[in-house]
């Protein structure tokens, strides 16, 4: 069929009239593929996007004026009386049914040379169960703990949705309840040239990649579940990633601070180990705390010190939050609250003469939104220091990286299950592995209670 006038003159008022460069050659499934793609995008923000200039110097100026965040730091955190506090409020609030579960997992696992979403990647140390399942039964073994409901809402992508959602249906959600278990798919963005044109993917396709995990807001407003939510009466949401099995999902301590300091956001953090470590950096700017991301922090004042040689940047974020259900309501309907940031990437492309080009160097921007841009709008913001042994250690690389990988992650599972097991006063022979399914147990206070006197464990053990 011949172009839509309309579909070329929106073309021309933007200068991207080169999306229409093969439509003669195209059948008539691929046109309507491509007019359907061309027609979903706002050209007039894609426009201001490109319009943008000087963020570099933004970041520069805000990191000049950055100080150390409020925070409950890892003594703060331990302090028996508060997190005695902490842990009454977080237990009350999970058994009223005031907390939800939000889990990002938008990802591939292509990294990993894992041809699947990465939350279908197998990480149990001795199970090789899922981070999906790991995760989903963590959630269910908090609910379980104090007797309430967790609302589960899984945020996926337009390549990772359909398998995801056809692997949890067929492992039945790892026995999370169907009525309290939400599936919805992030917005994508078109991916641009150093001229600011539009790239293709093939002829009949423009690139688009996952809008960041910063589309988890537009992904709960649009498919109904944030009011969802609020009409179950949800008021804390705790929001966490796919690719951390260590995440200590719904830990009623943390949402116990989080209530106690009444905070419409909390961020929980930890320590950076080394000053350009890739983590955002969690910071206060003009009173309001915020995440300048590594990328966008001045390696100057990522090296900044204090007296005594520390970190002065110090709290680095793991993308574990827990927000109030009524702090999204509002903010959702602030369009500045989320800005789009910039990535420079290697992006497969259709060249002007039809053929597929594969760059060597990054040739192509990326637009993405991240949620923790929200801090500077929420109030009483704070952030809660956790020891990465105990609470993070994400999986993103495959060998021969030195970190990150399966065999790493794997490791500091089976140490941290290992201290448990110590702590509970059972000896574990040196070389052993150990795996703890949430449940059994989810905590070290639940090992502690589980455990009673045992013999020593003498060999490679899974505990369910």
């Amino acid at each position: 069929m011949s172009c839509p006038e309309s579909l070329s003159s929106l073309l021309n008022t933007y200068g991207q009239s080169h999306l229409l460069e093969f439509w003669d050659t195209l059948v008539p499934l691929q046109q309507q593929h491509l007019q359907g793609q061309i027609e979903s995008i706002d050209f007039e923000q894609l426009r201001c996007l490109l319009a943008q200039e000087g963020l570099e110097q933004l970041w520069s100026e805000k990191a000049a004026r950055a100080e150390p965040p409020p925070a409950i730091t890892l003594d703060r955190f331990r302090d028996s009386v508060a997190h005695s506090k902490a842990l009454e409020l977080g237990g009350e609030a999970i058994a009223a049914g005031k907390v939800a579960m939000v889990l990002t997992a938008g990802g591939q696992g292509s990294r990993l040379g894992f041809d699947h979403p990465k939350g279908m990647f197998p990480i149990g140390p001795l199970s090789q169960r899922s981070l999906y399942q790991i995760i989903i039964e963590k959630v269910a073994a908090r609910a379980k703990q104090f007797g309430g409901i967790i609302p589960f809402y899984v945020m996926t992508s337009p390549p990772t949705h359909n398998e995801s959602l056809n692997y949890l249906t067929q492992n039945k959600r790892f026995g999370y309840p169907d009525r309290d278990f939400r599936m919805f798919c992030q917005g994508v963005m078109p991916a641009v040239d150093s001229d600011g044109k539009i790239i293709l993917a093939e002829k009949h396709s423009i690139f688009q990649s996952p809008n960041g995990h910063g589309g988890a807001i537009a992904g709960l407003v649009e498919s109904g579940h944030l009011q969802e939510m609020l009409d179950r009466g949800v008021e804390h949401i705790f929001y966490g990633q796919v690719d951390n099995p260590l995440i200590q999902a719904c830990d009623p301590s943390l949402i116990g601070f989080h209530i106690m300091n009444e905070s419409e956001m909390t961020t929980q953090v930890i320590r950076k180990n080394e000053p350009l470590q890739k983590v955002g950096n969690v910071v206060s700017v003009d009173g309001n705390v915020q995440i300048i991301e590594y990328s966008d922090l001045p390696e100057e004042h990522a090296r900044a010190q204090n007296p005594d040689g520390s970190l002065k940047f110090w709290a680095g974020s793991i993308a574990v939050h827990v927000f109030n259900s009524s702090f999204l309501d509002r903010v959702r309907h602030d369009t500045d609250s989320l800005p789009f940031h910039r990535a420079q990437k290697q992006v497969p492309y259709i060249d002007r003469d039809g053929d597929l080009v594969r760059p060597e160097h990054a040739n192509a921007t990326k637009f993405e939104k991240f949620i923790f841009d929200l801090l500077p709008k929420a109030k009483n913001a704070i952030v809660c220091e956790v020891d990465p042994a105990e609470g993070f250690c994400a999986v993103k690389n495959a060998p021969p990286a030195s970190s990150e990988t399966p065999e790493h992650v794997k490791k500091a599972m089976s140490d941290l299950h290992r201290k448990w097991l110590e702590r509970a006063g059972v000896s574990v022979a040196e070389g052993v592995t150990i795996e703890i399914n949430p449940s059994f147990a989810v905590d070290q206070q639940q090992v502690v209670a589980r455990m009673g006197k045992m013999e020593d464990v003498v060999a490679s053990k899974y505990f369910d």
